[in-house]
């Protein structure tokens, strides 16, 4: 983690931030839209939210990261699964990316102990598709998850140049 910035858990109120950066990475139209889907996805599990969700912040207090350790169901199984990744706009390229992503494994290990997790995610995100694969993370073919459509090799086409596999 680069100096001056820390990590900091979700608590009651912080899902203004969440929707300001998701919002502001282009994931959601507007915040209205973005505090719909938090409140839904994850305000009615407020327990695991807490030890779930974590931000960045910089030395003043300003929340400019997020990842949620988070899960999805595929045929009656659990599946734990990292949601919505987001760096500010301005803060990216410092390395925050890179320490959210390594941190959100670190945790996601001991809420789930030492197993496969999933992360969905789009074309757009090549450079974070880049930490992921740092990370451990592996395209898959075939596979997926909650109810997601796996389309890998429509991305591939896109991604063929812009990722180190």
């Amino acid at each position: 983690m680069p100096d001056g910035y820390s990590f900091s858990s979700f608590i009651d109120g912080d899902e203004i931030y969440w929707a300001e950066i998701e919002t502001s990475i282009g994931e959601f139209d507007d915040i209205e839209e973005a505090l719909n889907c938090f409140r839904n996805e994850y305000l009615t599990n407020i327990n695991e939210l807490k030890k779930r969700l974590i931000f960045i912040e910089n030395k003043d207090g300003k929340k400019v990261g997020t990842l949620t350790n988070w899960w999805n169901y595929s045929q009656g199984v659990r599946d734990p699964s990292i949601h919505w990744v987001g760096i500010i706009r301005e803060f990216q390229g410092l390395g925050l990316g890179k320490a959210i992503v390594f941190e959100g494994m670190r945790r996601m290990i001991e809420l789930e102990g030492d197993r496969d997790f999933f992360l969905h995610t789009q074309t757009w995100s090549y450079k974070a598709i880049n930490i992921y694969i740092q990370a451990g993370y592996k395209i898959v073919k075939d596979e997926t998850f909650g109810d997601y459509i796996n389309e890998s090799e429509k991305a591939m086409l896109i991604l063929r140049d812009k990722i180190k596999i």
